[in-house]
């Protein structure tokens, strides 16, 4: 039951953000958010095959990691321009605290990039070391709406 009842739950969340993305004005806003999204997608991948919701698959696993590390990279380009929107979750911190921001993006590549997707036991500790470092990052630089 619980392998099918994460999955629905997992799709309304990632809906859930893309509703919430439509009433952004801003495009760079809009685009940043996106790729946040997406983040979070790939985590959602690791994740489920960690629980149990999704049957491990070394090679999808290796692709989310994969794409974990490229939208790490793309992270400090998204935010380097000042750029705002009412919808917007980014702190101002990000900005007065460009080097630590840079930095906590930088740390998420290093975890994603540590991740090992050979087997279902060494996929859950990455997925906790990305995880302290998405954390390390929303704490000071996002806003919880």
């Amino acid at each position: 039951m619980h392998r099918y009842t994460t999955l629905p739950i997992a799709a309304a969340l990632v809906a859930t953000a893309a509703l919430a993305h439509q009433g952004v004005q801003n495009p760079a806003v809009k685009a940043r958010m996106n790729l946040m999204v997406e983040v979070k997608e790939a985590t959602a991948t690791i994740g489920g095959m960690v629980k149990g919701a999704i049957p491990f698959d070394a090679d999808r696993a290796a692709q989310a990691r994969a794409d974990l590390i490229d939208h790490a990279r793309q992270i400090p380009a998204a935010f380097q321009a000042r750029e705002t929107d009412p919808a917007s979750e980014a702190r101002p911190e990000i900005w007065t605290d460009w080097d630590g921001f840079t930095q906590a993006a930088e740390e998420m590549e290093q975890a994603a990039a540590a991740i090992d997707t050979s087997d279902h036991a060494t996929l859950q500790d990455g997925l906790r070391k990305l995880g302290a470092s998405c954390s390390g990052c929303h704490k000071p630089y996002r806003i919880s709406k």
